[in-house]
């Protein structure tokens, strides 16, 4: 009987035990189940939307940029992308492999794909093909459960219409790199492009816009399911710029297989009309990723096509200085409108002597026909008894030696040499001979093409202080533009000379003359050397530039305007290894603005 009670009050013991166990247990439960649902609950939905809820940036389209009269410069196009997450995948090789068998991807796309990888983090995607085609994002739809972490994203392409018209002043846009990152979630999505070069990368701010965000659902495989929400971005602004394209085109077309540039301004606000650099390039091989044979030709090519001559490479600006000459002599009241030098050819300075290109001399010239005939005795006269110090006064009040803040990189301001830079930057005084040669635009003296097109313009307006301008300036804008301290009669005196280069019997442009519907042009030749020929070479039968190689030849310039009687454009030109500004730069320009008179811009 003891025995019994004995067995059940064990019994008894151990389903106590087991009862409260189960009790504690329970209540374990319940407090863990209310710490993760009520107390934690909101962190824990998160974390479990966020493994069935993909967040994406979307890029907003970029700014439309458009000429003068509405035509389309730069736009956008729909671009399918292939992106991979890494972290969505148990095997990026195992992925890689079966994406190839699908889409085709190089050994340096490959290369490409695991280095971005390994410097992103593994939640970031990263580009595997753009460009893909409706087959091919068809294809990876079809095959998506054997592709874990790849997702197809629709994106846009940067198209330029006009191709290489529009390469330099525009530009391109690119991948971003690593330097160009920073904490805006944009710079880091997969494909983006940002401006590189020309107004795209000095106007990225505002072409870029503001990125918006999507949320997806997506199953297992990384597949969308549906769009859960959609805050749309701001998409960049739109500009309309001071470019006419068709004379653009015409301007880039008229140096046929010459290398150079050219500018164009309307001289009374300074908007540029058209802005030629030429070899060109087609800005559209940048923005799909260009081949590494295409970059290399491009940089192999000796005329460089690539750089931007119309700002970034300089010039002696040779005989279209004698514009500044002239107006500086007049200002000084050094000369008049009949003082008069006898060119011999050849003039004696120290024991030195300096020619005149033409050797038998022009005789008897007053400063109008000295323009005419570009005699270089004159002007060697005129400089001597001006100084080097006014000639550069005068050149930077024509625009010399600036850069008018453009933004452009590799921008160049040129040389306005005079005493004390000559002091500054090579040690040295300022010799009289150096004031004879910078009297016809040689020695020191280098300009850019933009710097001669304002130049010129500044002249012709009747000395106002336009500054070159991509973007329309208002009548209010336009009226607070400075008049310089120039005399108009001194200025009318010039311009006489400038018509008779071209209109006059004998004016060393007389080839380039134009007459729409009684406009007439007027402007300034120029060529300076780049090497002399030896004594070697001219044994050898070498007498003419002509003869010599190509990069040894010396360049071609000439300024232009019209109409003469009411100025509205002025060009300049500059031909690499042209040869001559008479024969090749003067009939370029003479194009250029017959086209802009026809067009009535």
């Amino acid at each position: 009987m003891n025995r019994d009670n004995d067995k059940g009050k064990i019994l008894l013991a151990r389903t106590m035990f087991v009862a409260l166990g189960s009790f504690f247990l329970l209540c374990s439960l319940i407090v863990r189940l209310y710490y993760l649902q009520v107390l934690k609950g909101e962190k824990y939905k998160t974390l479990s939307d966020e493994n069935r809820i993909a967040t994406r940036v979307l890029i907003p389209p970029r700014g439309i940029v458009y000429d003068r009269n509405g035509e389309l410069l730069a736009s956008n196009e729909q671009n399918f992308q292939a992106l991979i997450i890494a972290e969505q995948t148990p095997s990026i090789d195992a992925t890689l492999e079966s994406f190839k068998k699908l889409i085709a991807l190089n050994e340096h796309e490959e290369a490409r794909v695991r280095r971005e990888i390994k410097n992103n983090r593994r939640f970031v995607p990263v580009k595997l093909k753009d460009n893909l085609s409706w087959d091919e994002v068809a294809i990876l739809q079809l095959y998506a459960p054997d592709l874990p972490g790849v997702i197809i994203d629709d994106g846009l392409n940067r198209v330029y219409p006009l191709g290489k018209y529009t390469a330099h002043f525009l530009g391109y846009v690119g991948a971003v790199n690593q330097a160009e990152k920073n904490d805006e979630p944009l710079l880091s999505v997969p494909g983006f492009k940002i401006g590189k070069s020309g107004l795209e990368k000095l106007w990225e701010k505002k072409l870029r816009g503001v990125g918006g965000n999507i949320k997806l659902e997506v199953n297992a495989y990384g597949r969308v399911m549906k769009e859960i929400e959609r805050q749309n971005g701001q998409e960049g602004q739109t500009v309309h710029l001071t470019i006419d394209a068709r004379l653009q085109k015409a301007a880039q077309d008229a140096f046929q297989d010459q290398s150079g540039a050219a500018v164009v301004l309307d001289v009374h606000s300074g908007e540029i009309l058209a802005f030629v650099s030429v070899p060109s390039f087609d800005p559209n091989l940048f923005t799909t990723g260009i081949s590494v044979k295409d970059w290399q030709d491009l940089l192999g090519n000796e005329r460089k096509p690539l750089t931007n001559k119309a700002v970034s490479e300089h010039y002696s600006p040779g005989s279209t200085f004698k514009i500044v000459v002239a107006l500086a002599a007049l200002e000084a009241g050094i000369i008049d409108e009949n003082t008069r030098f006898n060119c011999s050819g050849a003039m004696s300075l120290g024991n030195h002597q300096f020619h005149c290109w033409k050797h038998s001399g022009h005789g008897s010239l007053n400063v109008v026909e000295a323009l005419k005939h570009s005699c270089d005795i004159f002007f060697y006269e005129v400089a001597l008894k001006l100084g080097i110090n006014k000639i550069a006064e005068m050149a930077r009040l024509l625009g010399l030696g600036s850069d008018f803040e453009l933004g452009f990189d590799n921008m160049q301001k040129g040389i306005v040499p005079d005493k004390e830079w000559k002091e500054k930057y090579l040690k040295s005084k300022w010799q009289p001979g150096e004031t004879v040669i910078a009297g016809i635009g040689q020695g020191y003296v280098l300009t850019t093409p933009l710097q001669l097109a304002v130049m010129l313009a500044r002249v012709v307006n009747g000395g106002y202080e336009i500054r070159p301008q991509f973007k329309k300036l208002s009548l209010k804008e336009k009226g607070k533009i400075k008049k310089l301290p120039i005399h108009m009669k001194n200025i009318e005196i010039v311009k006489k000379g400038m018509y008779e280069v071209v209109n006059g019997e004998g004016g060393t442009a007389r080839r380039a003359y134009i007459d729409v519907n009684g406009a007439k042009m007027g402007g300034k030749t120029g060529t300076t050397q780049v090497r002399r020929i030896s004594m070697a070479e001219r044994q050898s039968g070498i007498i003419r530039d002509e003869n010599l190689a190509w990069k040894l030849r010396n360049h071609a310039l000439f300024v232009g305007y019209a109409p003469h009687d009411n100025p509205k454009y002025a060009v300049a030109v500059v031909v690499e290894h042209g040869s001559s500004g008479s024969g090749v730069a003067a009939p370029i320009a003479s194009k250029i603005l017959k086209t802009a008179l026809e067009l009535g811009i």
